[in-house]
């Protein structure tokens, strides 16, 4: 603390002395007067063009020595953060760590509950609603939450985020009627779009630039885990105890979570030229572009929820939809120029090169992942006829790789200083695995399925928080909140709207190979009964016929997969190589 003292007190003292625009004029002038002195006295005057290459020269060291100081005194200022250690910190990345995977796991756990909710509430038309009215807040509310961190203290923006994700699972859990269930669900939704991107932004004010990467990777590792854990506990619960703890089990870890932040956690120090009283702060939320940008998220995510299930692609209500959602963004981009670095997504944030692209490649990546997460059970339960819960076992290999490279590539992203190679790695690895998913077959054995969805994880977990990574290492401390709600929103959005689009695509594979393979069979039945009951409700002579159907039309699907896999190169392209250890941000440890 000694030697940052003293090293504001040089750069003010710097700060007090003439410019160095003003140091050439008076040193010229004091030049011409010592010539006319030696003129005088009848001695050879001084060259006045030598003088002032002199003093240029001096003025330009002084300027550089000024220049360095800044850049010193910025980065003093930033690493100014009194960053926790020991216990304390152990306790924060705990929290942090539970906070995350609740919000992972309500993704998942929720899947192998549905028949019972269902069969509780006799509410068979409700079932997309769980769903979507959770995925509806979730990505209307992440950009508004990027703001939040920005301008209001951030401790208390996240400790909110989790109280209003508790509140969603306790209506969930205590729900009497259907329509209970999906405000809850909603109300979940809202409070999660702030959790996973709230701990992005303490962990980028708890850790040195450095360090970051380790503890990303640690978070994104809990999507992997909570993708198996959750069809598991979500089997548990509704077979042994009841659904609604699949939303009561959110309360106890949340509890928890807010105790470690609200003891642990000091509130960051954030940056002091923003706005100040909270009149103002709220007058940077930008309400109009907010008012326009939520819905028109929802009209897309509706469209795309009922497009070709529900209505009709041609329908005039799923053409409405794209057409207002259109509208929408346009005035909501318009918005965001008008309103420049006060608007909701400020356009020199994502005009950056590394942001650009970096959203580019976390939409395109979470694109691809969401797919793969989502139909891989669906093939382990229609083809090998397991049930939910072992589709979910069959599935760790993946999850497995993903969690292990995401930790080893963060690390990797520590040590050597460089997140760019690792993009590339990601994008590589991911198209060659999902082109290997595309192999399978009814007769696929372990080994394929094993090695397959191995190295797809490792695509994944190498690339899904170098976003993240390369957000924190171009922005300033004070803009990383919305950079970091930027990426999260990117993956949101790129699999939300792929996973519809894949399923559509499924439908349709399916529809017409069960009429070409399984000529006199009804291919609605088969839409209809669902990946587990397949061997069950199919009559025997036309299970062999529709297996082959339904492992075509998923592999086919995961052309998809591909696509986004091998266009995430793009992304990894336009990146800049920057390295995490060229801000040096760890002045006050010197």
């Amino acid at each position: 603390m000694k030697s940052l003292r003293s090293m504001f007190s040089r750069n003010k003292d710097q700060e007090e002395q003439p410019t160095a625009a003003a140091v050439p004029s008076r040193t010229m002038s004091s030049t011409s007067v010592e010539n006319e002195e030696k003129q005088s006295a009848g001695l050879e005057p001084e060259p006045e063009s030598a003088s002032l290459s002199t003093n240029m020269n001096e003025n330009d060291t002084h300027s550089t020595k000024d220049a360095e100081a800044a850049k010193t005194s910025d980065a003093a200022d930033v690493e100014q953060q009194d960053y926790p250690t020991g216990i304390p910190f152990l306790i924060i990345v705990i929290g942090l760590c539970l906070a995350v995977l609740l919000v992972a796991l309500d993704n998942t756990i929720i899947a192998t509950a549905i028949p019972k909710i269902t069969d509780h509430f006799r509410a068979l038309d409700d079932v997309g609603w769980y769903g979507s009215s959770y995925l509806l807040t979730t990505c209307a509310f992440q950009l508004i939450f990027g703001k939040f961190y920005t301008f209001f203290p951030i401790k208390w923006v996240f400790l909110l985020a989790i109280v209003v994700f508790e509140v969603g699972s306790a209506v969930c859990g205590a729900a009497p009627t259907s329509n209970a269930l999906i405000v809850g669900r909603a109300i979940a939704g809202l409070g999660s779009a702030g959790i996973f991107s709230g701990a992005l932004v303490i962990i980028a004010y708890a850790v040195p630039l450095h360090k970051r990467p380790v503890y990303n990777g640690l978070f994104g590792s809990m999507y992997g885990v909570a993708s198996v854990a959750g069809p598991l506990m979500g089997g548990a619960f509704t077979d042994h105890i009841s659904w609604r703890w699949c939303f009561y089990i959110n309360l106890p870890f949340g509890a928890v979570t807010i105790l470690a932040i609200l003891l642990f956690l000091k509130s960051p120090k954030q940056s002091s030229a923003g706005p100040t009283s909270w009149k103002e702060r709220m007058n940077q939320l930008d309400i109009i572009g907010t008012s326009v940008f939520l819905p028109a998220i929802v009209c897309l995510l509706l469209a795309l929820q009922w497009g070709g299930t529900r209505y009709a692609w041609s329908s005039a209500r799923i053409i409405a939809l794209f057409v207002i959602f259109g509208v929408l963004i346009i005035i909501f981009l318009g918005v965001q120029v008008w309103k420049g670095d006060y608007a909701t997504v400020p356009p020199r944030i994502v005009s950056q090169r590394s942001m650009a692209f970096s959203i580019l490649f976390a939409f395109l990546l979470g694109a691809s992942f969401f797919i793969v997460i989502y139909f891989i059970p669906v093939w382990f339960q229609a083809i090998k006829g397991v049930s939910a819960t072992k589709s979910g076992i069959m599935s760790i290999p993946m999850v497995l790789s993903l969690v292990v490279f995401s930790l080893l590539c963060g690390t990797a992203v520590t040590v050597f200083g460089y997140y760019v190679p690792l993009c590339f790695l990601a994008a590589i690895l991911s198209s060659i695995g999902a082109g290997l998913l595309t192999t399978f077959n009814t007769s696929t054995g372990h080994s394929k399925w094993i090695g397959y969805q191995v190295l797809y994880g490792a695509g994944i977990g190498a690339g899904m928080q170098m976003p993240i990574i390369a957000a924190q290492v171009v922005l300033k401390l004070n803009d990383i909140p919305v950079g970091t709600a930027l990426m999260v929103f990117a993956q949101t959005l790129g699999g939300s709207l792929f996973v519809s689009v894949a399923q559509n695509v499924f439908s349709n594979l399916l529809v017409k190979g069960v009429v070409k393979a399984a000529t006199g069979l009804d291919p609605n039945l088969v839409s209809n009964v669902g990946a587990t009951n397949l061997k069950t409700m199919i009559p025997p002579q036309y299970l062999p016929q529709v297996q082959v159907a339904y492992s075509q039309a998923l592999t086919q699907t995961w052309y998809l997969c591909v696509a986004t896999s091998v266009l995430s190169i793009v992304g990894a392209m336009g990146m800049e190589w920057k390295s995490v250890k060229g801000k040096k941000l760890d002045v006050a440890a010197a």
